[in-house]
């Protein structure tokens, strides 16, 4: 529902972005970034739809490049919020299989979200609360999050980049290709590839 209200909107309005973009050649992606940063902090759903704006204002590539900043900016500030605001109370709590997840995110964290992040199934909104609140470390989070989300990313934005005419004819326009065989087959195999070196760090404990 979010999505549909953010692309009637963009219709209406991408004669006039388009245009105030071009007369704007600096302030335009700082605004853009900023944008990108508080809705992803805030969580609001407009992650898609800010994505192909990219791609239709800045094109393809710089589309992809603005937009994986402002979301891993905006991830990583969620980060620290909910991590600060909720995660000491939560990680007190005495549970076994709860610190099991804290122990083996705080020591494989990068390859567990680097793997979750390429295959784009799961909520973004989510999987920060979740890594926030399971003890991960902001470094890994960020740079699991930069890499892991850019394949998605640069996908949208070269949609992104040809949904002016979409618009224009009146029509919503559809990103199930991320979701088809010939794009997910290669995420999925990259994040079983991520996992390996966990995978073998504890194949190799069992038979220590």
């Amino acid at each position: 529902m979010a999505d549909n209200l953010g692309w009637v909107s963009l219709a209406r309005n991408q004669a006039s972005l388009t245009a105030w973009t071009a007369r704007h050649a600096l302030l335009a992606p700082c605004l853009y970034v900023t944008i990108y940063v508080i809705t992803v902090a805030l969580s609001l759903p407009y992650a898609t739809v800010l994505t192909a704006v990219g791609g239709l204002l800045f094109g393809a590539v710089w589309g992809g490049i603005l937009a994986t900043i402002g979301a891993t900016i905006g991830a990583s500030i969620l980060f620290l919020i909910v991590g600060s605001a909720f995660g000491i109370p939560f990680r007190r709590r005495d549970n076994t299989m709860l610190n099991a997840v804290q122990t083996a995110l705080q020591r494989d964290g990068f390859g567990y979200l680097l793997a979750i992040r390429l295959v784009p199934l799961f909520p973004f909104w989510l999987v920060n609360l979740a890594s926030a609140l399971c003890g991960m470390r902001l470094l890994p989070y960020a740079a699991a999050t930069l890499i892991g989300i850019s394949p998605a990313t640069f996908i949208i934005t070269f949609l992104g980049a040809g949904i002016g005419a979409v618009l224009a004819e009146g029509r919503t326009p559809s990103f199930s290709v991320l979701l088809s065989w010939p794009v997910l087959a290669p995420l999925i195999a990259l994040a079983i590839l991520a996992l390996l070196p966990s995978v073998w760090r504890i194949v190799k404990q069992r038979h220590g």
